[in-house]
């Protein structure tokens, strides 16, 4: 039983600075949760406070039903994987990944099953004589990983491991360590800032903004259903388009946007939580605005923009346009249909996919 839970946990600094807040989170035994969040929003503190590396100022952690407050961090039953991958540069592969079982006095019988064992899980077997400066950064990468494997801990911790590694090997990497949890079946917490990561790796994401927790649930609710609109425009690429308006009842209620025409009537779903006279941010993603009418329902509003930059990246392209005020919004198109730029578009908005946020709190109405 792997368990991790946290009570009330906060961190502070000197007694001024609070890096975390009133953290409450349990993992499950087996699950891997990303903790996610700009920099500096206190999620690798987070990491290193269940690690034991810092202490913490207030609450409880607990790793398989028993308190780690006041343990050691050698005796919690942890293996930490950084962000620089600290290999001893004058040691072996194999020599790398045994140390930390040599100096438990394990059995050297015992520490050649584990160090080959793991080598063959990351396909390195073929690696283990060599010395860090022959290797190359996914290598070392998964040097580091057997490190922590070789442990068999309760709980694996990841603290951005793929920041140092160009763009494609951090997609092959990212799937590895999927692949390896689903082979090990431990429980792990991955910390990221990069939410393409979160998304794709976590069973559950942990949002976090400025030390506290703003939301904790499955990748696609989250991205489905934000708590508010931090989350709604942290978690999704591109980013959710967000237009400031306000709500004003002309027959039905309706979206106005601020210093522009731009405006369209609110679906039954937001108009029931909606009020007259309130100021209120929409949100919606750049998928839910179309070129041609995917439906006849009330819930698709036609507008004509002003198409601004054309940005094609493969499969798809990303349009940005103008609605008549100076910020710009974005629209993700199949490539086949690709506009001009400075040219009038008619886009396709779905009202039905939009979410109405509250202008002064963010929280989603």
């Amino acid at each position: 039983m792997a368990e991790v839970a946290l009570q009330g946990v906060s961190k502070t600094y000197d007694e001024k600075v609070t890096a975390v807040r009133d953290v409450n989170v349990t993992i499950q035994d087996k699950e891997f949760v990303v903790l996610v969040g700009p920099s500096g929003c206190g999620k690798s503190t987070v990491l290193r406070m269940i690690a034991g590396l810092e202490d913490i100022s207030s609450g409880t952690i607990s790793i398989g039903g028993t308190t780690v407050n006041d343990v050691a961090p050698k005796d919690r039953d942890i293996a930490m994987v950084f962000q620089n991958y600290a290999l001893y540069p004058h040691m072996s592969v194999y020599e790398n990944m045994a140390f930390g079982l040599k100096l438990r006095k394990m059995a050297k019988d015992e520490i050649d099953q584990r160090v080959r064992s793991a080598a063959s899980i990351l396909g390195i077997g073929q690696l283990l004589e060599r010395k860090p400066k022959a290797l190359s950064g996914g290598q070392r990468q998964r040097v580091a990983l057997g490190r922590a494997i070789v442990r068999q801990p309760q709980v694996f911790l990841f603290d951005e491991p793929l920041s140092n590694l160009d763009a494609n090997l951090r997609v092959q990497m990212r799937t590895e360590i999927s692949r390896l949890h689903h082979q090990l079946q431990t429980t792990m917490i991955y910390v990221t800032h990069d939410q393409i990561e979160a998304m794709s790796m976590g069973d559950r994401i942990v949002v976090m903004k400025d030390g506290v927790v703003q939301q904790v649930d499955t990748p696609l609710n989250i991205y489905n259903n934000p708590i508010n609109q931090f989350v709604a425009g942290f978690i999704g690429s591109p980013t959710m388009n967000f237009m400031d308006g306000v709500i004003k009842r002309n027959g039905s209620l309706g979206f106005h946007q601020e210093g522009s025409s731009f405006q369209l009537t609110l679906p039954t779903s937001l108009s029931s939580r909606a009020q007259s006279g309130k100021k209120v941010t929409l949100g919606i993603r750049p998928e839910h605005i179309y070129l041609k009418s995917t439906s006849e329902t009330k819930s698709i509003h036609r507008f004509s923009v002003q198409v601004e930059i054309v940005e094609p990246v493969g499969n798809e392209i990303f349009v940005y346009f103008s609605t008549g005020t100076s910020t710009r919004y974005v629209a993700r198109i199949a490539s086949d249909n690709a506009p001009r730029v400075g040219t009038s578009l008619d886009l396709f908005f779905d009202s039905s996919k939009m979410h109405l946020f509250d202008s002064e709190t963010g929280n989603i109405i």
